[in-house]
């Protein structure tokens, strides 16, 4: 018989207030699925403060201790049923084939409003959307010369329950309550083929997209982007490869300045490279360091032992824990645009949360979005998921100085600091 699924992810809640909790899972193994919990449990808003993982190839044991990273009210029985969606079927016949069941992906929604503006207001929406568990795929928000705004959200719904009308009831009463009289109208259905119109990949200018998606960052390029005030604390990043304390497996070892999502990061990268995880260890926040240590394989099963494709491995590595989220300013025109990126996932995912946190980091400055989109770009033999938000017209933004104080708050917000 297969280990009841309901066992597959145990959630032990801290005993005291301010205690990790402890998230464990025990189930079959598939290639990736490190990843997909760090990618829930960082979707919860939920930050891990270490971690163990270890499998035989087959089954599976992972160990993360958890605390909440931010102001959202995290649904615990919700957390569990995320987790369990990701974990391979603890059945006899998955077990002996290792064959996953085929994925299907979930309906997309329009969620339309049309209301009067005001500062913060796009972020009050996500919060919302947040803690229904609503994620957004896609969104168009526009500001008429009134003083309306017209928003266009695509979103999924990560309880499968938005084809109910008591979900759909749910989710415009928590809108209406935030937007107050504000808000004029709300309507939400299921998307046709304006959603298509959305989906286009994003144009950039050469210039703007060189800047956004450059592979190797200086120094000085690490120190504009606002990642540390102290740049011996950057030199400190490391990350090595060790053929020596196993005979079947390669030891890699990152030692890197602590951020929001730092253990999804590093286990995305190694996803989409084929790297496989027999036993891994990531330690406490150590004076705003974190240290991991990974055992690991090629998919082939066999260490790597390629000089080029240990250095391409750690070259990539570094740049992923210095540089996980590209922020820049630009011209667009007479107006000012905030533009983030980061890394889609070969699984053809982004990261989750940065619409909230951007949104967040502009309204603790008090700046207002005159508009906000979410496109693709491919660039670097990659897909990124790029950010655009056309701030409110003010000379504040004209001085350097100003623009890089939004780029250094919305870019600590986006990595926890």
């Amino acid at each position: 018989m297969g280990v009841p699924s309901d066992d597959a992810v145990v959630i032990q809640k801290g005993k005291k207030p301010g205690e990790p909790h402890v998230v464990t899972v025990n189930c079959p193994d598939k290639t990736g699925l490190a990843c997909d919990i760090c990618r829930i449990i960082l979707d919860f808003g939920l930050y891990i403060t270490k971690g163990d993982v270890s499998t035989d190839g087959k089954w599976c044991y992972l160990v993360f201790w958890v605390v909440p990273h931010s102001r959202l009210l995290v649904r615990w029985s919700n957390l569990k049923n995320r987790l369990l969606s990701v974990c391979p079927s603890c059945s006899v016949s998955f077990y002996l084939n290792h064959q996953p069941p085929p994925s299907t992906s979930s309906p997309v929604y329009l969620l339309k409003f049309f209301c009067l503006d005001r500062k913060g207001l796009l972020h009050d929406v996500t919060q919302v959307l947040s803690e229904l568990e609503l994620t957004i795929q896609s969104v168009k928000v526009t500001t008429t010369p009134d003083g309306r705004v017209l928003d266009l959200f695509f979103i999924t719904d990560n309880m499968e329950l938005l084809h109910t009308k008591e979900r759909q009831d749910e989710t415009c009463e928590q809108l209406h309550a935030v937007l107050g009289e504000s808000c004029i109208s709300c309507e939400l259905q299921l998307t046709g083929p304006e959603y298509e119109c959305h989906q286009g990949m994003c144009s950039l200018s050469p210039v703007i997209a060189e800047e956004l998606f450059q592979f190797d960052i200086s120094d000085k390029e690490i120190h504009s982007q606002a990642l540390s005030p102290d740049m011996t604390k950057l030199k400190k990043t490391n990350v090595n490869i060790d053929n020596s304390l196993s005979p079947a497996h390669t030891l890699l070892q990152v030692h890197c300045i602590d951020h929001k999502g730092l253990l999804y990061d590093v286990m995305r990268t190694l996803k989409d490279c084929n790297i496989q995880i027999a036993y891994g260890r990531f330690s406490a926040n150590n004076n705003g360091y974190r240290d991991l240590d990974l055992f690991i394989q090629q998919k082939d099963g066999k260490k790597i032992v390629d000089p080029q494709k240990q250095s391409g491995l750690c070259s990539r590595l570094k740049v992923e824990m210095l540089h996980p989220l590209r922020v820049i300013i630009a011209n667009r025109g007479p107006d000012t645009e905030l533009l983030v990126a980061n890394p889609v996932e070969l699984s053809g995912k982004g990261r989750p949360r940065v619409f909230y946190d951007v949104t967040h980091g502009l309204k603790s400055l008090g700046i207002c979005i005159f508009s906000a989109e979410i496109g693709r770009h491919s660039a670097s033999d990659r897909e990124w998921e790029v950010y655009r938000f056309l701030l409110e017209e003010s000379i504040k933004f004209q001085s350097s100085i100003a623009r890089n104080q939004i780029v250094d708050r919305v870019r600590r917000t986006l990595m926890g600091w």
